[in-house]
């Protein structure tokens, strides 16, 4: 099939095929006479399996190493194993930072007044050098600017 049909049989653009074959992540396709790149069920299912990995969020150097084990019918489980563990790992992490980033937020929301006067604990926070934020705030760290000073 040509790319055409792979993209949509494999829910993957024509771009990011092209992408993952320039980058090496798949094989390139054959050719037909004509030039024209020539995929096989099996390129479509590679490519599914790229674009499962990918609505997991495994980065493009995690994915590469699964489809190595993948392709590797020696393979130990252990080793997928790891690889899945070190994204959870890593997905954690984000997602503690985001939570983290919430509540700075929210707090910064709950000390503006929201009325008309220009005093805005949020633009103030903005305003101050990233060195000077800690990475992580004690809950209610945060007080409400004193309009009078």
């Amino acid at each position: 099939m040509n790319i055409g049909q792979a993209a949509r049989a494999s829910g993957v653009s024509a771009k990011m095929i092209r992408y993952y074959e320039q980058t090496g992540l798949i094989p390139p396709a054959g050719r037909r006479d004509s030039g024209y790149r020539d995929y096989s069920s099996e390129d479509v299912h590679m490519l599914r399996f790229v674009r499962r990995a990918r609505d997991l969020g495994f980065s493009m150097a995690a994915i590469n190493e699964l489809l190595d084990l993948w392709r590797d019918r020696s393979r130990r489980s252990a080793d997928v194993k790891r690889v899945a563990i070190a994204h959870i790992t890593a997905l954690r992490e984000r997602i503690a930072n985001l939570n983290q980033m919430v509540t700075t937020l929210q707090t910064l929301v709950d000390c503006c007044s929201g009325d008309h006067r220009p005093d805005c604990p949020i633009l103030a926070d903005l305003e101050e050098p990233a060195e000077e934020h800690p990475r992580k705030r004690p809950s209610g760290a945060l007080q409400r600017p004193n309009p009078r000073t």
